[in-house]
């Protein structure tokens, strides 16, 4: 059995058990418990995976082809200027340190990105996502990024107040747990689709558009937080069939389409052009609750 990375090991302190909530510890012979005795192991892929099974019936975790898409997608450049405008965005909120936090983080885009900045060249990262295959890759995606299966919508197996940053891009919102394991100072990044995102594939290609109110909810959800700035992305695209395949099947709509089919007739068409439209919200904690109970926002 693998003993944990670097980063792994870097990123126990932050870390619970999803039992009892006890702080973790790795051992010599390679998986990682707590003091109660609840024991986890380090995949081989070197992610760990913290899922317990309570609660995570009839959840789709994303599987390796999707995983796959959306490697292909981000490694094109495509979701450029959305981790460039992420950030620009924590480098001007100027958070506490600790933990970099990203929730349903898939690949780990996004935070190695953010883990790249200057200012962040000490943080530690962690990336939660439901998927074991995003897990794997996330897992060496970055020397400084751990990679844990968890699940965003329940008790997130972290501390209290050990995260600096929480990232959630298009990912589940869970606000409560949000404010339980950001410190003091500590900044939340969310980043959201705007209407028209990708409109050109959703129109013509039967991909799932954008709830027009969806930065409402996400008002709602943020009840009690302190909105510190809101940056809008709108960058124009034209991407070959391949690619537009590649965007539709790494989301939701790959559940919901004959994947071979699109795929087959997406690439043999010219390029289509359509439109990266997403806010990227910054917001601070202004009421701490005194009792954190889990609840579960909007998927993004």
């Amino acid at each position: 059995m693998p003993n944990p990375s670097s980063a792994l090991t870097a990123a126990l302190p932050s870390l619970a058990c999803p039992h009892c909530q006890g702080r973790l510890s790795a051992q010599a012979s390679g998986p990682v418990r707590c003091a109660a005795g609840h024991t986890f192991d380090v995949a081989r892929q070197g992610y760990l995976s913290l899922l317990t099974g309570a609660g995570t019936r009839g959840l789709h975790a994303d599987d390796a082809e999707m995983v796959a898409a959306r490697e292909r997608a981000q490694g094109a450049g495509v979701f450029a200027p959305v981790a460039a405008a992420l950030t620009e965005a924590l480098r001007a909120a100027e958070p506490t340190p600790g933990a970099l936090v990203d929730l349903g983080g898939g690949t780990g885009y996004y935070a190695a990105a953010c883990l790249d900045a200057p200012a962040s060249e000490a943080t530690v990262g962690l990336g939660l996502d439901l998927s074991r295959y995003a897990a794997r890759r996330a897992a060496r995606t970055h020397p400084r990024l751990a990679s844990v299966v968890a699940d965003a919508w329940g008790r997130l197996p972290l501390g209290n107040a050990v995260a600096g940053v929480v990232l959630c891009v298009f990912a589940p919102r869970n606000p409560s747990e949000f404010a339980r394991v950001l410190a003091p100072g500590g900044v939340l990044a969310v980043v959201t689709p705007r209407p028209g995102h990708l409109a050109g594939l959703a129109d013509e290609q039967g991909g799932l558009r954008v709830d027009p109110d969806k930065s409402d909810r996400l008002a709602q959800q943020l009840a009690g937080w302190s909105i510190a700035s809101t940056a809008t992305v709108e960058h124009p695209l034209t991407v070959t069939g391949d690619q537009a395949a590649d965007l539709l099947l790494m989301g939701p709509a790959a559940w919901h389409v004959d994947r071979a089919a699109l795929r087959e007739r997406l690439s043999a068409g010219p390029a289509i052009s359509t439109t990266l439209a997403v806010d990227v919200t910054i917001a601070h904690l202004t009421a701490r609750p005194t009792t954190a109970r889990p609840t579960v926002g909007a998927d993004a």
